[in-house]
């Protein structure tokens, strides 16, 4: 890395960003294919979503995406696919992606931000511990019927 590395949200969904989803994000999940551009202009176009990209020097080596919504108990925030490429990691940018989106979070008047890590991914989990993040004492499911 060359510098200090930039965060911006996507205001786009450009060949760049798209061929760079196309190879950050099997690094976070092999199953599950990274977005077309056109999948991922709808992901940009929703009010309920920002994509987070980590640049250094011009490169982007990271991503994150924040959801905002509102439940009858309050607004929330989740954050979801935070990926930093294998060349780039401990260098940062993982905690510039997240603390950008808190700050976006905070900004919409959300109390609580929510994510899940894989106890695998032990140096993320000590980054999201030492950001301030707490385990919850609950159960996640998922369905996929």
């Amino acid at each position: 890395m060359g510098g200090p590395v930039r965060v911006e949200a996507a205001t786009e969904a450009t060949e760049e960003l798209t061929g760079a989803l196309a190879r950050l994000l099997p690094q976070l999940s092999r199953s599950s294919p990274p977005p077309s551009r056109e999948e991922l202009a709808q992901i940009i176009a929703s009010p309920a979503t920002t994509v987070f990209v980590a640049r250094d020097d011009d490169a982007v080596v990271g991503t994150l995406t924040l959801v905002l919504f509102r439940i009858p108990t309050g607004p929330r925030a989740w954050i979801e696919d935070v990926v930093v490429d294998e060349a780039a990691r401990g260098q940062g940018a993982a905690e510039s992606l997240t603390r950008a989106a808190l700050a976006m979070a905070a900004r919409a008047g959300v109390r609580s931000v929510d994510l899940t890590s894989r106890p695998s991914r032990e140096a993320a989990n000590r980054l999201y511990r030492r950001l301030g993040f707490e385990p919850r004492e609950t159960n996640v499911y998922r369905y996929t019927g």
